[in-house]
């Protein structure tokens, strides 16, 4: 009996409005310019989704991971990025002040 190829649904599909840690790594690579801002990795597999994960990792590396060190052009684009994911996930019914007080 063969095993069922997990695939990840995709960020347009994914819990809280998209504010997990797959869509995240996601939202970076589209900043990076790994993916188009078009792809949302609906059925990816596993393995797809741990290489693009890597690849991201690597590139934060170059910059402390932090945002402020990101050169202008990729600053703006990440702040576009991540703001629209705020609101869209906020227009899903996202509530961070929730996912705050739920770790406490």
């Amino acid at each position: 009996m063969s095993k069922e190829i997990k695939r990840y649904v995709g960020i347009n599909n994914e819990i809280n409005g998209g504010m997990t840690d797959t869509a995240k790594i996601i939202r970076d690579a589209w900043t990076f310019g790994f993916i188009p801002e078009t792809e949302t990795c609906e059925n990816w597999t596993i393995e797809g989704i741990q290489a693009l994960w890597d690849k991201v990792n690597d590139q934060w590396t170059q910059y402390g991971f932090k945002v402020v060190e990101l050169p202008p052009d990729i600053r703006e684009r990440f702040d576009r990025i991540q703001d629209d994911a705020v609101k869209r996930a906020r227009q899903s019914g996202w509530d961070p002040d929730r996912d705050i007080s739920e770790d406490h």
